[in-house]
């Protein structure tokens, strides 16, 4: 079974820092991919590299097979690939069905420029609306998005890349700044896309990584150093020594 997504001796420096050097990976169709490893791994500039945003020095990405590697960021959004910041991107004085309601239009092609009118359309307002409903925000979509929390903005990022329809959502700490309830509502959520969404999850809570993956990468300088069942990372002494022994 060809993966939906393959990379290929991934390379990327910057000067002297080698960020990830000789990646090899893949996302298997349905699938939670967890990539883990220390502050300094290179695990951001591999989503990086993966979303467009930067361009490798070596290797290859592949996206159901066809070679992605020169494609910039819009393109690879087309094709089917979003990602979320560990930073939130949604633009604060909009309303959250706004916001969501923007990713309808930019898959549908539509201008950005009309967004109001837009809005009024019949079946942006409606899919955009059964999207929130999905990540239960339903009641919140006439808010401004600045009123609502932190945990809640991840969420709106979860209903827009649904709105996408991406195949593969590349989700840069999800978790990060969340409280406990915040953080247990999102697993719970992203355990519900499990086989309909593939997913590429960086993350440092290690309880989120080992409930939500299906296999796990662990990456350390830039390197791949073993990839495999929840359990066999949990097992693995090189991994223990790298990475979870420091937990």
């Amino acid at each position: 079974m060809t993966p939906l997504l393959e990379i290929n001796g991934l390379k990327k420096s910057f000067g002297g820092v080698i960020a990830t050097d000789d990646v090899h990976l893949d996302v298997i169709k349905g699938e939670i991919h967890a990539i883990i490893g220390p502050n300094g791994a290179g695990k951001t500039t591999l989503v990086s590299q993966l979303s467009g945003a930067l361009k490798p020095d070596a290797g290859t990405v592949l996206l159901n097979g066809s070679d992605i590697t020169d494609k910039p960021a819009y393109a690879r959004a087309k094709l089917g690939i979003t990602r979320s910041f560990q930073i939130t991107s949604l633009v604060m004085g909009m309303s959250v069905l706004d916001n969501v309601a923007l990713a309808v239009q930019a898959r549908d092609g539509h201008s950005y420029r009309f967004l109001k009118p837009a809005r009024k359309i019949a079946h942006i307002r409606e899919e955009a609306m059964l999207n929130l409903a999905k990540v239960g925000l339903a009641k919140r979509a006439h808010d401004l998005t600045s009123e609502l929390s932190h945990g809640e903005h991840r969420q709106i990022e979860i209903a827009i890349a649904l709105a996408s329809n991406a195949e593969l959502m590349l989700l840069d700490e999800p978790m990060a700044g969340l409280g406990p309830n915040e953080s247990a509502s999102l697993v719970a959520f992203l355990k519900e896309l499990k086989g309909q969404r593939s997913i590429l999850l960086i993350e440092h809570d290690m309880d989120a990584v080992f409930a939500l993956a299906d296999r796990i990468s662990v990456l350390v300088y830039g390197r791949i150093i073993a990839t495999g069942l929840p359990d066999e990372i949990r097992s693995n002494d090189a991994v223990r020594h790298a990475y979870l022994g420091e937990e």
